[in-house]
């Protein structure tokens, strides 16, 4: 084969064939495109490759010595669902290609073969991934369509937020994102994924409220032996070389504690039952709306764990702490909820402003975003009024933060009912704010709020 040099984008390539020449050759060729390349010439050690990594393209001999490459492949395909395999053979028969196809090759490559014929199949299995990879990026375009694509900030806090954010994103470093729920940890995660050199690498999320089996089963993957049958590639996977959020990590059960460690400490995990141990270079970005210092001394939540995600701390103020920022937002919200819905609405009434910052808004952006969204729908002219504002809005108390001036009580009563908000159960609450159970459910009956109404 002549060796060409190409602009592919670089895939990892695993190659199983007896045949050291073919390896070798292969491996040159598919190295000088840009490839990463492991090349092994039996099944065995083949095996434990794809037990190892992750791999997106497998070139698989038909008969390795006295194995049957065709046999492993059914095999290959559960180990590495995401992997594509082109099977490669000196014995080309129609019978042969046929049934490579039916037990999941991609693509089938007779001996000999030459330099374009591999830069063909490769390059269109690149350009399946990249395929697979745009429908991420075309979320983060429609995300960019959106209000807060530039996050947008008049506010000290804020900058100083994005500031930093910008500083730390090309390192591989865990990041920890603190904030309320609703004020935009998510979309300064995506940010940061954008800015960092892992860009063009997936990114994807996944929230800690999930129940215990089904949380390890998207974080880590599912075995194709386990009980129920349903294999997954999981987030651990599915973002090697990119970056994975955690959302609410606070909320990640005990047992998948020590699991998610080794991963950010040694880059290694194991599916759901499963013991093959699996490498991923995944950057950890967890998010979190409750105190987690208060959880570690409440014993819910591993120390060592805190250390290791929190190397660098980004808190992300809240609306109202950042409220020079709403009339902006506002206004980018009725444009972007206009052109979604078709509506009228061009201006937001002084009236309509001046009760907005008068709000607190517990929910945050979240929050100003149905606000918004609401009065695009109802209004029936060019401005939006007091009247199109939900009435928890007009008839709401105040939310105080840390610092202003209203007694202890008040504070007090914020932030147990927030904590209460954050989280699954009053047993949870009351574990993170340090009291026990029958502690605050008198708290919660003295605030007015049943056991079985939502606290925010």
């Amino acid at each position: 084969m002549n060796l060409q040099t190409t602009n592919n984008t670089g895939l990892r390539i695993l190659i199983i064939d007896d045949e050291a020449n073919i390896r070798t050759t292969l491996g040159m060729c598919l190295e000088a495109e840009g490839h990463s390349v492991v090349a092994h010439g039996n099944i065995h050690d083949a095996m434990e490759e794809i037990t190892r990594r992750v791999v997106d393209l497998v070139f698989l001999d038909v008969r390795l010595g006295m194995d049957n490459g065709l046999e492993f492949l059914p095999i290959l395909r559960a180990e590495s669902p995401w992997a594509q395999v082109i099977v490669i053979t000196a014995f080309a028969s129609i019978e042969t290609a046929v049934e490579a196809m039916k037990k999941g090759a991609t693509d089938y490559l007779p001996k000999p073969f030459d330099a374009a014929q591999v830069q063909m199949l490769t390059r269109k299995v690149a350009q399946r991934r990249q395929l697979e990879l745009k429908l991420q990026s075309l979320e983060l375009a429609m995300d960019a369509l959106d209000v807060e694509s530039d996050l947008p900030t008049a506010s000290v806090a804020m900058r100083d937020a994005l500031e930093l954010a910008r500083q730390v994103a090309p390192s591989k470093a865990p990041l920890l994102l603190r904030g309320e729920v609703g004020v935009g940890k998510g979309r300064l995660a995506r940010a940061i994924h954008a800015w960092s050199k892992r860009a063009d690498a997936p990114f994807a999320s996944i929230s800690c409220t999930l129940d215990g089996e089904l949380l390890e089963a998207e974080l880590f993957g599912v075995s194709p032996n386990h009980a129920v049958g349903a294999e997954k590639i999981g987030r651990a996977a599915f973002c090697d070389g990119g970056t994975l959020l955690l959302d609410e990590v606070g909320q990640i059960p005990a047992r998948l504690q020590a699991k998610l460690l080794r991963l950010i400490r040694d880059r290694e995990y194991e599916r759901l039952d499963e013991t093959n141990t699996r490498s991923s270079d995944v950057r950890i970005i967890a998010s979190s709306s409750v105190d987690l210092q208060q959880a570690v001394r409440a014993g819910t939540f591993r120390s060592d764990l805190l250390m290791s995600l929190d190397v660098v701390e980004i808190v992300v103020p809240s609306l109202r702490e950042r409220m020079e920022d709403l009339p902006l937002l506002a206004e980018r919200y009725l444009a972007l909820f206009r052109k979604q819905n078709h509506g009228q609405a061009t201006e937001i009434s002084s009236d309509a402003l001046y009760a907005m910052n008068k709000y607190s808004w517990p929910g945050n952006l979240r929050e100003l975003r149905n606000v918004i969204e609401r009065a695009v729908l109802l209004c029936r002219g060019e401005k939006i009024g007091i009247e199109h504002l939900p009435p928890n809005l007009l008839n709401s108390e105040p939310v105080y933060a840390v610092g202003d001036l209203v007694p202890l009580e008040t504070i007090e009563k914020n932030h147990v009912l927030r904590v209460v908000a954050a989280t699954r159960s009053l047993r949870r609450a009351a574990s993170i704010l340090g009291v026990d159970s029958s502690t605050l459910c008198r708290w919660m009956k003295r605030y007015g709020v049943r056991d079985d109404q939502p606290a925010a």
